[in-house]
């Protein structure tokens, strides 16, 4: 019996040795080597204007050869672009498992060579090539050859900006009227201030008054206070109404108990806002004060507004990217660190400009705040 069982049990073990065996085989045999080059295909087209009015529109397709690892294996591959034509500081634009192309929209495009470090609105080369490789590792890289195209990025503008109007204010109720802009945040671009004088007029109910807007001449979008006109009386501390932002109707009325000098602020996040009286007394009433840097062809006289001596305004300037600073009469300069908006330091750093534009510009010497709202973008 023992033998009977031995023997009938012989061609199993025989039969797994020789599977084991040939496992073993294959094993040793698949063996993966660096792939010949991959070609990247020169794209139709050599300029590129980034088109930001349309973001979803397609903008440009690579394509490039297979990866050949003489085996069946699955590549990776992963496109990348540099601003310089020795990768220096190379980004990722698109990666892909056994796919040998990529396309993109103008969002993508813009979003990819500006982290690779093109200037906004203006033409410069990106270098684009191809790696690939296999395994999760990304092991036996091969990097294809490098070509070029032109490109001239968009900027996104992401901030909103608001303007004053009514009675209480240098624009009166008039929606177009030089109308006097918010200063928003640099830290949160939901909350805005303004500090300057406010006039009681007659000195009635219905004096003093002011309400948000969007847009220069347009009555709509607009914020104020919650509650109904009517019933709006003034107060330090209110929550905040917009049509159509909360309602389909106008909001109430904002208003300053007097004449005087007050700090207003409004948070669109909370829909809150607080009016607070301001010393102004000691002020320093300069007489002139002009904006200077390497962002302007020459220095720039800021306009004084005879409404509200420390308030001073350029409609319409021609920066370059650099830096500028705002200098008084007294020869102090002031600058900030933070572009677009801010609070500027007598002595302080040079307020960035990192788009070539046009720009208005407004600067309260009461409080150092700034804004610089393009006007082109």
């Amino acid at each position: 019996m023992k033998i009977r069982t031995y023997i009938k049990f012989l061609p199993f073990v025989i039969s797994m040795i020789f599977l084991t065996t040939s496992c073993e085989d294959d094993a040793s045999e698949f063996v993966a080597s660096e792939s010949t080059p991959i070609v990247l295909e020169e794209l139709p087209i050599s300029e590129i204007a980034i088109d930001g009015s349309n973001p979803s529109n397609p903008a440009v397709t690579f394509n490039w050869s297979n990866a050949d690892y003489s085996q069946a294996v699955v590549e990776n591959y992963a496109l990348e672009f540099s601003s310089d034509q020795s990768f220096t500081n190379p980004v990722q634009v698109a990666s892909s498992v056994g796919v040998s192309s990529a396309s993109l929209t103008m969002s993508d495009l813009n979003g990819r060579v500006s982290a690779a470090g093109l200037p906004p609105l203006l033409m410069n080369p990106v270098y684009a090539r191809v790696i690939s490789s296999i395994g999760v590792q990304a092991e036996l890289q091969s990097v294809s050859n490098i070509i070029s195209f032109n490109a001239t990025p968009y900027f996104n503008y992401d901030f909103s900006d608001f303007y004053l109007v009514g009675n209480g204010t240098l624009a009166d109720w008039n929606n177009n009227n030089n109308n006097p802009p918010l200063f928003r945040d640099p830290n949160d671009s939901d909350f805005y201030t303004y500090t300057g004088f406010f006039t009681k007029g007659g000195g009635g109910f219905d004096d003093g008054r002011f309400k948000i807007l969007e847009t220069r001449g347009m009555w709509q979008p607009q914020w104020g206070n919650a509650a109904s006109e009517g019933s709006d009386n003034v107060s330090g501390t209110g929550e905040v109404a917009g049509n159509p932002g909360t309602q389909s109707s106008d909001p109430g009325r904002f208003g300053v108990p007097s004449d005087g000098y007050f700090t207003f602020t409004i948070d669109f996040d909370e829909l809150t806002y607080t009016i607070d009286s301001y010393d102004a007394t000691g002020a320093v009433d300069f007489t002139d004060v002009t904006v200077q840097g390497s962002a302007l062809s020459d220095d720039t006289a800021m306009q004084q507004t005879a409404f509200d001596p420390h308030l001073w305004y350029i409609n319409n300037v021609a920066l370059q990217s650099g830096d500028l600073q705002i200098v008084t009469n007294t020869g102090a300069a002031w600058g900030g660190s933070s572009a677009f908006s801010g609070v500027a330091t007598e002595g302080g750093s040079s307020i960035p400009v990192l788009v070539q534009a046009n720009y208005e510009i407004w600067f309260n010497d009461l409080t150092g705040d700034y804004i610089m709202i393009p006007l082109n973008l």
